[in-house]
């Protein structure tokens, strides 16, 4: 028990955590694990919920607990040593799931509890954790022959290794390329807090005084390079490095080709062993929709309304560049030219706004919005943490009752993965009587602070913010005492986005956003007429942006439902098939997108990228609410709270959103707040 990874009774101690200590942990939690099951599986009692499926419950959790602090550690605070631990755990946990998720003794117990007079004593919640379990099993190849159980097991090792590497490899590439500049003319237009970072940047990579200025891949410094450099090649030699980061233009052992093509072949290989036509079919098997069909039928709806937006976005934007003497306009100068016309067009720019959002105005204006609708209060707290830069808070009733806690790593750096998430420390659910408190946590990748002042973000950085937390109150406001459906768990993918992207309406609020501001050299609040500009930009190339989603989500549904990864075509010719009906804006062929593409390789979405435009109906929809209760109304949000939050998983995504809206989705609202209606 002096094992930090095995400390399960409260808060992780992320001061203590070792690479050493994740063999010795899981071992001991397999081994432990595996002994129960035998137990469970060769017991001949009646089975019950307490004596059968409640200990699956325990056994899970625990390894969960653990895992979760290594998984966590490993994306952002990411070393050999813990990557090697990581991966050589992987390897067995993946072997330990696969031989539960095919265990036919287990697959009886759960079936003969579906069909005792048991079952109709349980709560829904139980009953919900049952069917997901029935389905889990045949999902898991259960009902396989046994030749067949073996290459399935195979299957799923050799793609949990492939996801991994493929990662990796974007980390690794990304961690890797630093641009030096020594000549100061060239970073005319670069904003000065960016300039700083590069200028600190160089200097700690180099001992000479004048090492210029290091800009890399990492978003905070790429992005604004492609924004607002003036100089041309300049935006030209990042674009390039960023979109071709793990290919065949980098070193070999990074390039994420042939692991595609792998991944590709097994996930169909796993879908047809189960009966399924193809990968989508048996990804959708867990889903709100209903097929691939649905899905592609969906996406092409949705590309119908949106292409002509597109088309106007994007004369707008060719004859803007045509004035700026780019008559050739390509990839790194899309940014460019769309800041410049922003800033002509509403009479603002991204820079302006930025000045207004420091850090503990944003996160105070968060919190206030969460204890307004809601009714809860956020404090900031002490916990062990993994960085010195992550923070740890606790949300309380008006009580005072603790009802979660979350982590808080904002800022990008070396040897921690890109993007913004929201992932799971510790799971409400009930005990004998005890509860465990829900831990999340969130993580995004802004500009830390530089010369002497705070952190300050983007507006779009602020939404992420918002984004994140909206996961995180699904996770942490969940009423649920049972761990396979409480908070986030069991609930369909293409809904889990509802409560992040709902909770991204409130930043376009006045009475929201102006608490939230304070400039950084006046303290001046976000003036009315700043806020009006940005609310007329709002909507500014809705259009282009929309397309852009609905390319990488028809490339995904493709690639997993029609795309036959043994035949001469590669996933590069298919996301140009998709362009060539949706796209607006076409990249470079040397562009490497798909090799970068984590969400559906990695990430946890293949054949699920859909859900974020799939739930932006939901969550634009379930907003309408508040805009015509109020958008900070405390009983549309405990009526929120109660009907989507509470519930977690336990009952169908639909159900729920018709038990808060009252009547079924509509798409009415998506398309309203994107001014394409």
């Amino acid at each position: 028990m002096s094992n930090p990874l095995l400390h399960l009774s409260g808060l992780p101690k992320f001061n203590e955590v070792k690479a050493n200590h994740v063999s010795p942990a899981i071992d001991h939690l397999l081994s432990e694990a595996r002994a129960t099951i035998e137990t469970l599986a060769t017991s001949e009692v009646a089975v019950t919920w307490d004596n059968f499926a409640a200990k699956l419950e325990d056994l899970e959790e625990k390894l969960s607990r653990a895992w979760s602090q290594v998984g966590h550690m490993n994306a952002v605070v990411n070393s050999p040593e813990l990557r090697e631990a990581y991966n050589d755990n992987l390897s067995k946990l993946t072997d330990f799931y696969a031989d539960l998720g095919q265990d036919e003794r287990l697959y009886a117990k759960f079936r003969a509890l579906r069909a005792s007079a048991q079952f109709n004593t349980l709560t829904s919640a139980q009953k919900k954790i049952i069917e997901n379990e029935l389905r889990d099993f045949r999902l898991g190849g259960a009902e396989l022959p046994t030749e067949q159980k073996v290459r399935f097991k195979e299957i799923q090792e050799e793609l949990s290794k492939l996801s991994s590497k493929f990662e990796e490899n974007v980390l690794d590439t990304t961690n890797e390329y630093a641009l030096y500049v020594e000549d100061a003319t060239t970073l005319k237009g670069i904003p000065e807090d960016v300039l700083q970072a590069a200028s600190e940047a160089a200097q700690a990579g180099n001992e000479t005084k004048n090492a210029g200025w290091k800009f890399t891949l990492h978003f905070p410094s790429y992005l604004p390079v492609l924004q607002y450099a003036e100089n041309r090649p300049l935006r030209a030699t990042l674009y390039r490095a960023y979109a071709t980061r793990a290919s065949e233009f980098g070193k070999p052992e990074w390039d994420n080709t042939p692991i595609i093509a792998q991944i590709l072949k097994l996930r169909l290989e796993a879908a047809q062993l189960l009966g399924f036509e193809n990968y989508a079919e048996l990804s959708i098997a867990t889903k709100m929709a209903e097929s691939a069909q649905h899905v592609e039928d969906f996406l092409q709806d949705l590309a119908k309304r949106a292409k002509p937006y597109a088309l106007e976005d994007k004369a707008e934007l060719d004859e803007y560049a045509a004035k700026l003497g780019i008559t050739d306009m390509q990839a790194w100068d899309v940014a460019y030219v769309s800041e410049k016309l922003r800033e002509e067009k509403y009479a603002f720019s991204d820079l302006e706004v930025k000045q207004y959002f420091p850090e503990s105005k944003v996160l105070a204006g968060l919190f206030k919005v969460v204890e307004t609708i809601f009714g809860v209060h956020v404090t900031q707290t002490e916990a062990p943490v993994w960085h010195e830069t992550a923070s740890f808070y606790a949300i309380k009733d008006h009580a005072g009752k603790l009802i979660g806690q979350f982590y808080l790593d904002l800022y990008a750096r070396n040897n921690k993965r890109g993007g913004a998430w929201m992932d799971e420390a510790i799971t409400r659910r009930k005990v004998a009587g005890e509860l465990t408190t829900p831990v999340a946590y969130l993580t995004c990748n802004f500009s830390a602070p530089v010369g002497g002042k705070p952190a300050l973000f983007t507006h779009d950085e602020v939404l992420t913010m918002f984004h994140e937390f909206g996961h995180g109150l699904h996770h942490m406001l969940t009423e649920v005492d049972y761990y396979s459906v409480s908070g986030i768990k069991g609930v369909e993918w293409d809904a889990v986005e509802l409560p992040s992207q709902f909770m991204e309406n409130f930043c376009w609020e006045w009475e929201v956003l102006r608490h939230m501001t304070a400039h950084v050299d006046t303290g001046e609040q976000l003036p009315r007429a700043l806020f009006d500009k940005m609310v007329a930009a709002k909507n500014f190339q809705a259009g282009m942006q929309t397309v852009r989603q609905i390319e990488f989500s028809l490339f995904d549904i493709r690639l997993h439902s029609e795309f036959d990864p043994y035949g001469t075509a590669t996933a590069l010719n298919l996301i140009e098939l998709v362009r060539d009906e949706v796209a607006v804006v076409r990249p470079p062929e040397w562009n490497r997108f798909p090799h970068n593409f984590t969400h559906i390789f990695s990430g946890g979405y293949a054949a699920g990228y859909y859900s974020y435009k799939w739930a932006e109906v939901l969550s634009a929809d379930a907003y309408s609410m508040f805009e015509e209760d109020g958008v900070l109304s405390s009983e549309a949000g405990q009526r929120y709270w109660q009907e989507i939050l509470a519930q977690g998983g336990s009952r169908p995504a639909l159900e729920s959103f018709t038990a808060f809206r009252g009547r079924e989705p509509s798409i009415d609202a998506l398309l309203r707040h994107s001014g394409m209606n």
